[in-house]
């Protein structure tokens, strides 16, 4: 059964909720729990203002999920665009929309703030590609995805 929620833009008043959730979101990729850490990189984010966070909350203001957006540019096109970096929806709330909720907030954001759009990178074996393909995201051919990682100092 789907429960009404909430999207709203995150701030600094939604850490405590937002740390637990991005934990959990690390933890699902088999990083190590670090509440400590994930708050002080949440909070930084958003002293910096350099990501946009929305939030899912449920009626009893439960957090049932969040993405993460970061600001970029395309240099050919010179428009801004944004990265969408996270999505996180808890167990007991998946597949009640809140993950759709989330992405269709990012993409009015966009809109909003006369972005190109927005980008996400997924694991090929991902079963939410499904849901983005639904909602209007296109799958890119002919580019490769190449990532240079700093040596360990």
């Amino acid at each position: 059964m789907e429960k009404a929620m909430n999207i709203v833009r995150a701030s600094l008043k939604d850490l405590d909720q937002l740390t637990i959730l991005f934990d959990a979101y690390r933890v699902f990729y088999k990083q190590m729990s670090d509440l400590s850490s994930v708050r002080i990189f949440l909070e930084a984010r958003f002293k910096l203002q350099d990501s946009v966070l929305f939030l899912a909350l449920s009626d009893s203001n439960e957090p049932m999920g969040f993405t993460q957006l970061y600001p970029t540019f395309s240099s050919v096109s010179m428009e801004s665009f944004y990265i969408l970096n996270d999505l996180y929806v808890t167990r007991e709330y998946r597949n009640q929309a809140v993950g759709e909720s989330l992405l269709n907030a990012a993409k009015k954001y966009c809109r909003e703030e006369h972005a190109k759009g927005l980008t996400l990178e997924t694991a090929v074996d991902n079963p939410a590609q499904r849901l983005y393909e639904r909602l209007g995201w296109k799958k890119e051919e002919g580019f490769l995805h190449y990532f240079w990682k700093t040596d360990a100092i």
